[in-house]
């Protein structure tokens, strides 16, 4: 491995330790991708108790599972160091597809029909608002 390389790994193990804590994931939800983009997309880029009291309000499946990873993600955040917690936002807020769940429900003339249940994997990511 060239010097190059060894700096350029030492600065992302130095940029993902500092990032390490600030984040938060929520893994095998059982709502589609689709709907919990919806709700992500409402609170991308606010500030985090903004984004927890819209949460509250917002009447969509997914809104409790990602206040609580809201949540999460600020308990790790002030666990780690000392952050004011009024100073942070919403950096970067990810919804991705989990495995699909595959059912089959029964039809007319003795025929089934595929039934896909799928899941999403969300994470969050938290920053102060004065970097």
């Amino acid at each position: 491995m060239s010097k190059r390389q060894k700096r350029r790994k030492e600065r992302m193990a130095e940029k993902n330790e500092a990032l390490k804590h600030k984040r938060a994931t929520l893994r095998y939800l059982r709502i589609a991708p689709r709907k919990v983009r919806a709700v992500a997309n409402i609170i991308r880029g606010k500030r985090l108790e903004d984004a927890l009291a819209i949460l509250d309000f917002t009447s969509r499946a997914a809104a409790a599972p990602m206040a609580k990873m809201l949540r999460a993600a600020l308990a790790n955040a002030t666990n780690a160091e000392s952050i004011d917690v009024d100073s942070l936002r919403i950096k970067d807020i990810q919804v991705d597809q989990g495995p699909t769940i595959k059912r089959y429900r029964p039809r007319a003339m003795g025929r089934a029909t595929l039934v896909q249940k799928k899941t999403s994997h969300v994470s969050v990511l938290l920053e102060d608002e004065e970097s």
